[in-house]
């Protein structure tokens, strides 16, 4: 699980842990969600030995940050400690077509850059949560790859089966639509609920958010909205720049509305429930999507097999980008190394900011042909057991 230790990530953080008893419906839930190992992992989710995990007496190599080192008073993580009556809790999800501005919303919404953003669609490859955390709430969003009707291959039927999975789990929805798109008419034209139904017979509380208003447009607002409106029947429409921040604000107050009375799902000072190790290797993957164009994002697979202290020196990272072709292997490299050290090098100043001290980071580059159709290869890179997949 992530806590924000770094001074950019701090300032957007919550200082409470919560505990409250709960019964009815949600309460399996609630115990289910709220039994986080510290590695990051949920009890009963993750079978398999955590490669994290440090020896008998030793810390994780992975385990949150703690709360004490990110500067937080002990007397007020105490007073914290429990969640006061009419606390609310809940999941919204995070819907739309690629390149919608999705993470971009999340990342706004939680104050915190919890997942990856390129110009490039398809980006979002997991379901991302963002927690963010109020002394009267608790709001997880859940960021969802962008919806398509065409599957190409094994994982992107699994990125499907994430948004379906989330949306079912959701106690709200958030639908993003690109207003700058080339058809904003049709911007959730492929979004359902994970039964087929319409979004509009969800039974769920529903937020279209036209997005990206500071682009030029070519569709006059007032329309675009009378469309959404009539044919989804929302609870609400927002306008937003996610891009900016504007408006999102009024989606976070809509969203906090939505969600029931209920306790903390999870400890307040989590900023997400995936473990460092995920982030740095979106990190690196991110750079994959700036720095390449073409296939070449969408055929790679970033693990991080080793993250470790070290005696002396800087802490240790290896991060492997898994391609399918050796053709792609040569361009991942480059010339004499070159594209692949100006990868590593803007890696690893984002890692070191990240996790607030600094690495050596390697990144080697391995061939894996047709990783993204072999299901044992996508269970080992963690899409099916790891927290926030299917």
């Amino acid at each position: 699980s992530l806590r924000r230790r770094s001074t950019r990530h701090r300032a957007a953080m919550r200082t409470s842990t919560a505990s409250s008893r709960v019964s009815g419906p949600r309460a399996a839930h609630w115990r289910r969600r709220t039994r986080v190992r510290a590695l990051g992992s949920e009890e009963g989710e993750l079978q398999r030995p955590s490669p994290y995990a440090g020896s008998a007496g030793e810390p994780a190599l992975d385990a949150p940050l703690s709360l004490l080192d990110a500067g937080v008073d002990a007397e007020n993580l105490m007073r914290m400690s429990v969640d006061p009556p009419g606390h609310k809790s809940g999941y919204v999800a995070i819907v739309g077509k690629p390149n919608a501005g999705k993470s971009t919303l999340l990342n706004h919404l939680v104050g915190s850059k919890v997942a990856i953003v390129t110009r490039k669609p398809q980006t979002t490859r997991h379901r991302i949560l963002g927690i963010l955390s109020e002394d009267e709430y608790q709001l997880v969003f859940v960021d969802t790859p962008g919806v398509i009707h065409v599957k190409h291959n094994q994982l992107e039927n699994v990125m499907m089966s994430n948004v379906k999975r989330a949306m079912g789990e959701a106690d709200a929805i958030v639908a993003v639509v690109d207003v700058a798109s080339r058809s904003p008419f049709n911007g959730l034209s492929s979004v359902s609920m994970p039964d087929g139904r319409h979004l509009s017979e969800g039974g769920l509380p529903l937020a279209i958010v036209l997005n990206k208003l500071d682009k030029k447009l070519s569709v006059d607002l007032e329309q675009l909205e009378a469309h959404y409106e009539e044919e989804f029947r929302p609870s609400r429409i927002f306008r937003t720049c996610a891009h900016t921040g504007k408006g999102v604000q009024e989606v976070r107050e809509w969203a906090v509305e939505q969600i029931p009375l209920g306790p903390s799902l999870y400890p307040k000072d989590l900023v997400s429930e995936h473990p460092e190790r995920f982030f740095v290797a979106e990190i690196v993957r991110e750079k994959v999507f700036l720095n390449y164009r073409n296939e070449i994002p969408y055929s790679i697979q970033v693990n991080i097999p080793e993250f470790h202290e070290r005696a002396q020196g800087k802490e240790y990272i290896l991060a492997e980008i898994v391609v399918e072709r050796e053709s792609q292997k040569g361009i991942v490299i480059g010339a004499k190394g070159a594209a692949l050290k100006k990868l590593a090098t803007s890696a690893r100043l984002d890692i070191e900011d990240f996790l607030g001290k600094p690495v050596y980071l390697e990144v080697k580059v391995k061939v894996k042909p047709g990783w993204r159709e072999n299901a044992d290869l996508l269970d080992t890179y963690g899409f099916k057991n790891w927290i926030g997949h299917s």
